[in-house]
């Protein structure tokens, strides 16, 4: 007789809140969960079945914390792919594949995919070192990034003059031609192994110029339906030409002449996907899960408009962390505050979100700003 979603157990690599998130809609399967993450206060350690405080990034360490699990996912790219290719060679089920995995974590590489694929994205170059900057093929300013270990803005510099060039990182980089974007998209596509596809409506973000990461989001998107049946075409071909089995988020700049250009991907439950929790009829997390256990897709469709808001760390406050005026916006008709778990806050890092749901568009916008500046975590 083969075994039913709740005999099996779901091994996740990284255990903070888009891995709390994923328990919290794994609990209405009832999945069994483990979760493997370096800190001992994760988000995750009080909600999963089993919590191992270790490295993600240790061969030996991620190997035996697979071998005790049925399907093993991420939260997090940053992990030992040596380790998860060697369980899916002993016929371990990791889904997104270690393949996949192996590619998105090479932003370099990422942008070769995207080039031998057709896939719509900024010039770039490959660059060595900082001092192949100095015969950079681009004209000031443009941006750099480097190629492994960048995340929510960390990893990716403007380069204005010669005078930044010794700023940039002691590492691999890719160079880009800086994209004068109208705005940033994103659209989020699922894949279980039967080849079923669905995305979600296209998003529209807005960021934190000083940390350089999303802080308000907008669903769904506005843009002609044109445009956003063209970006969830480019998601598609993009999650068909990696095969992938689970959820790919795919990040898109609208130039300014209505043209797509892809920036980045993540192969897992992403930022741009929080307000569907209660903005959609499925959320992302309940997506990831159905893809991952080859069950059909859920219904993508916006329930009403939602705005999401991340909740980040007031700049100088480092500490325990308080939620100041978390009442005042308690009492706002559609508002809903989703912490997660971080007993410390500093600057920037992400505490929780707030989604605003509401059927008139301007509402809802109203309502998240008035959040935005409202709700704040100090020390």
């Amino acid at each position: 007789m083969a075994k039913q979603i709740s005999d099996l157990k779901l091994g996740i690599l990284g255990g903070g809140q888009l891995g709390r998130m994923l328990i919290q809609e794994a609990i209405n399967y009832n999945l069994v969960t483990h979760v493997l993450d370096p800190d001992h206060d994760a988000p995750c350690k009080d909600i999963a079945h089993k919590f191992e405080c270790g490295s993600i990034t240790d061969f030996d360490t991620v190997y035996q914390f697979g071998k005790k699990a049925d399907i093993i996912t991420i939260e997090i790219e940053k992990v030992n792919i040596e380790a998860l290719e060697q369980l899916e060679r002993e016929g371990k089920v990791v889904y997104p594949q270690p393949r996949v995995i192996r590619l998105i974590q090479d932003k370099g590489i990422q942008k070769q995919f995207f080039k031998e694929n057709d896939i719509p994205t900024a010039p770039f170059q490959l660059i060595g070192s900082k001092e192949d900057l100095h015969s950079c093929a681009f004209s000031f300013p443009y941006i750099v990034k480097q190629r492994r270990d960048g995340y929510d803005g960390k990893g990716v510099m403007l380069v204005s003059g010669p005078e930044d060039i010794d700023n940039t990182f002691d590492a691999p980089m890719l160079a880009e031609a800086l994209v004068n974007f109208e705005k940033e998209i994103a659209v989020i596509v699922s894949r279980n192994p039967n080849g079923d596809i669905k995305t979600f409506p296209v998003v529209e973000m807005e960021f934190n110029k000083e940390a350089n990461l999303v802080e308000f989001l907008i669903s769904p998107s506005t843009y002609p339906e044109a445009i956003q049946q063209k970006a969830e075409k480019i998601a598609v071909s993009i999650a068909t030409a990696l095969n992938i089995t689970g959820l790919l988020a795919v990040e898109m700049f609208i130039t300014h002449d209505g043209d797509i250009l892809v920036n980045e991907l993540a192969p897992r439950p992403h930022n741009s996907g929080h307000h569907s929790i209660e903005g959609n009829y499925t959320s992302q997390f309940a997506q990831h899960l159905r893809a991952i256990f080859n069950l059909p897709p859920g219904d993508t469709r916006s329930l009403s408009n939602a705005v999401m808001i991340n909740l980040l760390g007031e700049k100088k406050h480092e500490g325990l962390a308080v939620y100041q005026d978390l009442e005042r916006v308690l009492a706002i008709e559609g508002v809903y505050v989703h912490l997660y778990g971080k007993k410390y806050t500093k600057p920037f890092r992400k505490m929780g979100h707030v989604t605003v749901v509401d059927q008139n568009r301007d509402k809802a916008i109203e309502k998240a700003r008035y959040v935005q500046q409202t709700l704040k975590v100090i020390s």
